[in-house]
């Protein structure tokens, strides 16, 4: 590189050394020349040159400029801005890129007092000019070398740093200025008088989020802009001196002086006479200031999500989403999200009800139906038992408080700091009511297409913007198994193949040994691994996870759309123990659905500009086989069963729904996380249930399991989607049963409520040496063909239901015994 350096000097150092001698020379030559000519001549022409050579630089600097200032297209866009708006599948807004309070008015539709006041007060030879008034422009500068800055903008000016503030830029500079004139030339020349005045009232801020005349019009006099009187008019102009200096509700007195100013420029200029002059001053400002209510927010997490990739594709395509007007055509279907947002709302509010009721004193009464625990809501302390036995989790929520951690950075000690923030009431209440409060996701999509059909991110987006559908990655319990069981079909693996239901150890690849166990206990007899998915056995799925291997169950959850979060390679991953989102979830069932074939969720289908015409289409991405249709096919068949007699029955026996529906429930441990997914033919949603920091959870084993808190929100959104049609309810998976073998809406729940466990398996302190395998096949019992076994099969399936049944109401009746105070007065608040 040196001596690359050294022959590029040598070669151009001859040149250089020309042009210094060359230069030097003419200086010479032009020194000599000044010397003999007179004082005054000599400098006269030093004048001359300089100011030559200046406006030679000057013309040069705005002809590069030019290129570089907004040109006739973004003129004309600008002056017919129009924000770009989402809209739904079927042509609902959604949600629209504005900016502030604005209502766009014509030139006619604003009281000529306003015109009058502007003109007089802003620029009283606009109609003489072409943008540029040089004469006031001179008299600003030299009143401002004096001392008295003046400002010598035209309306044109201020239209084109109101216009295009970014590219013109705020700095008072030279650069600025030369920008503004060069902009204000050129609206000049594209646009009449009366359209840059219009131009220019729409477009001014006034303060409390309100932009043009029309918007300030009703903000400080609750009236129409044609209705403003001289008064109101002058009021208006004067504010544009300084919008919060002269804001006449907090400045009144200056307000009224400004306002005075502008009449006496009205007067200057013949626009009122001495007299009318006189009278008028002296009436006080009479401001009816009514804050114009913001438009309600029409973001969802849906919208926001959208938002974020159009805005890198606008970025990349060369379109402004504030100014071009553009629809933006999504896949919402805005009747199936109004049906999730009811659904979330509703049941989502029944079981904050549960959990609130639950925690709030030590002894549990138990319900299945949550109307009990919202009748009397409002006589309990919600979760005053959860603080007052957990203290030491509630100190540990302060310490991570960002206010705990700004105070300790600040040099207070954190004793001192615990205890000061533990003594304000406010700071513990606002921190307990939003660690205690339950949040919920829900997402709907097409299996055929992929389409999100219905989003909702959490209870209430303006209060919680964190999107529990596509950010918050969450253990997904059992709603993980399908992909175990998935695994074992593809590998060859028959729905019927026996299992003994015992609790056996299993070795992870670190040596440790894990005891995975159910809360229904085992029996140790033999179930099939089909009714291993259906009742959600930890033992069964276990050996199956064995059987097939992790890196194939990894393999078929990623081809399947877990293809986002991280899957932990290690046992209990079979169980649901690895975080993934719920939309990753979904997006697999919806594979399944579709018989196997991956797509991956479109959020918009085109885009068109303000005049209709389509710019960009997204067309479906060619679907990808994840697994076999046969293995697709009757891993929905082991998922009806799901619905039909396991896990999942509150779909039957609560909501009434008899489509052709097959699905999973999930739940984590200490009932952190509920989960349901439920898919049908032409539609597949899923719900997750649970608190934002997973150490607070439902209080009772019933309540925690997604079978009893996220179907609620599953099963209310589709059998509204069904009772309106949206659905067709005939609709079949291939090789579903006759519609008779549906169970009747009529069986008693207590009958079909099976129960699940968390995922995480028990450790074992065991040395790595010792190997601990599960009975070998042989050892099994296999389960003969024939009517007899059939007979059999079923006897041991009534079995199975029946103790799982009485598992149930050994669990309700050990909770009744241990922790009910009054069987009379079940719900009654505890005295402090």
């Amino acid at each position: 590189m040196n001596d690359h350096l050294k022959r590029a000097r040598e070669r151009f150092e001859p040149m250089l050394d020309t042009t210094r001698a060359r230069a030097q020379a003419g200086c010479t030559r032009l020194r000599a020349y000044l010397a003999v000519q007179p004082p005054v001549k000599r400098v006269a022409l030093i004048v001359l040159w300089g100011g030559g050579t200046l406006s030679a630089l000057l013309l040069a600097y705005v002809l590069i400029l030019i290129p570089l200032t907004p040109g006739i297209r973004d003129l004309k866009q600008a002056r017919a801005a129009r924000a770009s708006t989402l809209v739904s599948a079927d042509g609902k807004e959604l949600a629209s890129f504005d900016q502030g309070l604005q209502e766009r008015v014509k030139l006619a539709q604003i009281s000529p007092n306003v015109t009058a006041a502007l003109v007089a007060t802003e620029d009283h030879r606009f109609y003489q000019h072409h943008g540029i008034d040089f004469k006031r422009t001179a008299g600003a500068i030299f009143y401002s070398l004096k001392g008295d800055a003046q400002g010598g903008s035209t309306i044109t000016q201020q239209l084109a740093r109101n216009m295009f503030p970014e590219e013109i830029g705020r700095s008072r500079n030279l650069n600025r200025k030369l920008k503004e004139l060069i902009t204000a030339l050129k609206i000049e020349a594209t646009y009449s008088k009366t359209e840059i005045l219009e131009a220019y009232l729409n477009t001014v801020p006034f303060l409390y989020n309100a932009f043009g005349i029309e918007m300030a019009a009703r903000t400080y006099f609750d009236k129409s802009a044609f209705q403003l009187d001289i008064l109101e008019s002058a009021t208006l102009v004067g504010m544009l001196k300084g919008t919060n200096y002269y804001n006449p509700v907090t400045n009144p007195g200056r307000s009224l002086e400004r306002r005075n100013v502008v009449l006496g420029q009205m007067l200057k200029h013949g626009v009122i006479t001495q007299p009318r002059f006189n009278a008028l001053k002296k009436r006080p400002l009479r401001v009816h200031f009514a804050r114009q209510a913001e438009r309600p927010g029409t973001d969802t997490h849906f919208t926001a999500h959208v938002r974020k990739w159009l805005i890198d594709w606008a970025d990349e395509n060369d379109y402004n989403l504030q100014l071009d007007g553009l629809v933006v055509h999504t896949t919402l279907d805005f009747a199936l999200q109004q049906a999730a947002l009811h659904a979330v709302e509703r049941q989502a509010n029944a079981l904050q009800a549960v959990a609130d009721v639950e925690w709030s004193q030590s002894g549990v009464s138990l319900s299945s139906s949550t109307g009990a625990y919202a009748a009397v809501h409002g006589a309990i302390n919600p979760f005053q038992y959860f603080w007052q036995s957990h203290a030491a989790l509630g100190d540990a929520f302060v310490r991570e408080s960002a206010t705990y951690r700004k105070a300790v950075e600040n040099g207070e000690a954190g004793p001192v700091a615990l205890k000061r923030l533990k003594a304000d009431r406010n700071f513990v209440a606002v921190l307990r009511a939003a660690k205690s409060r339950l949040e919920a996701g829900f997402v709907a999509l097409d299996p055929a297409s992929g389409e999100v059909k219905a989003w909702v991110g959490s209870r209430d987006f303006q209060r919680e913007q964190f999107d529990h559908v596509a950010q918050a990655e969450r253990q997904p319990g059992s709603t993980f198994k399908p992909m175990v069981y998935g695994a074992a079909l593809e590998k060859g693996l028959a729905p019927e193949r026996p299992y003994r239901d015992a609790v056996m150890s299993i070795k992870a690849g670190d040596g440790k040994l894990w005891r995975p166990t159910d809360m229904s206990g085992t029996t140790g007899n033999q179930m099939t691994m089909r009714d291993g998915l259906v009742f959600s056995k930890n033992t069964i799925t276990a050996q199956v996870m064995q059987d097939v291997g992790l890196p194939d169950i990894i393999s078929l959850a990623k081809s399947l759309g877990v293809n986002q979060s991280k899957l932990q390679a290690v046992p209990s991953l079979a169980l649901g123990t690895s975080p993934v989102t719920l939309l990753e979830m979904v997006n697999a069932y919806a594979s399944i659905a579709a018989q196997g074939e991956y797509r991956k969720p479109v959020f918009v289908t085109h885009i068109t500009d303000r005049d209709g015409k389509e710019i960009a289409r997204f067309s479906a991405v060619k679907p990808q086989r994840a697994m076999s249709q046969a293995s697709a096919v009757t891993l929905i068949d082991m998922m009806r069963g799901v619905i039909n007699r396991g896990t999942g029955t509150a779909i039957r026996h609560r909501f009434g729904i008899l489509a052709d529906v097959a699905g999973k429930t999930g739940t984590t441990q200490n009932n952190a996380d509920g989960w349901f997914i439920l898919m049908h033919p032409n539609l597949v949603a899923g719900a997750w249930v649970g608190f934002n920091d997973n150490r607070v959870n439902m209080r009772s084993a019933y309540w925690g399991q997604g079978g009893h808190n996220a179907l609620l929100l599953v099963g209310d959104f589709f059998k509204a989607a069904l009772d309106s049609g949206k659905l067709d309810g005939a609709a079949q998976f291939p090789g579903a049963p006759p519609r008779s073998a549906v169970p009747r809406q009529d069986e008693p729940q207590e009958a079909m409520d099976a129960m699940e466990e968390g995922g995480e398996m028990r450790e074992e302190d065991m040395p790595a040496g010792d190997r601990a395998t599960p009975a070998a096949p042989e050892e099994m019992q296999q389960v003969p063909d024939g009517p007899a076994a059939e007979r059999r099969q079923d006897r041991q399936a009534r079995d199975r239901e029946a103790e799982v049944d009485r598992q149930i109401q050994q669990d309700r009746q050990f909770q009744q015994d241990r922790q009910f105070q009054n069987e009379r007065q079940p719900f009654a608040p505890q005295e402090n």
